[in-house]
């Protein structure tokens, strides 16, 4: 099964934030839309970087409560790992698994115009059992 499959089912809204936006802010649009993460841009599909939920809480560990005020550049991930929309599911589980990453943004010729998190991973991999389940319960009741 390909990225795109998933996304079929999930859709492929996006919640970025631009690098300059306040934690505070980054944690205003979490709580608004119920997500973990959020990619950020400074516009036209770029991907600067991806901060979630743990990104806020290791940089008020070391920073205190003042990194609520400063800019999400400051404890956003640089590096970005990212997947395209013809990616196998499969492989993007294991890379997720591997690195330690829960939110990947999918990407067409360089362009955001997507994210997958495990979450939509592992209910696409359920919806995909059922099935086979199902077909393989028909074949035995024939």
């Amino acid at each position: 099964m390909k990225i795109s499959d998933v996304l079929r089912n999930k859709g492929t809204d996006v919640v970025t934030v631009t690098p300059d936006s306040t934690v505070g802010q980054l944690l205003a649009l979490l709580a608004e839309h119920r997500i973990g993460a959020v990619v950020v841009s400074s516009g036209e599909g770029s991907v600067d970087g991806i901060v979630s939920e743990r990104d806020v809480v290791r940089g008020i560990h070391r920073d205190g409560v003042a990194v609520l005020e400063g800019p999400v550049s400051a404890i956003m991930t640089a590096e970005v790992h990212t997947c395209g929309e013809h990616d196998e599911v499969r492989d993007l589980a294991t890379q997720m698994t591997e690195r330690r990453v829960r939110h990947v943004p999918v990407v067409r010729e360089g362009k955001l115009v997507a994210i997958v998190s495990i979450g939509d991973v592992v209910a696409h991999r359920i919806r995909d059992l059922s099935a086979e389940r199902d077909q393989l319960e028909a074949y035995i009741t024939q």
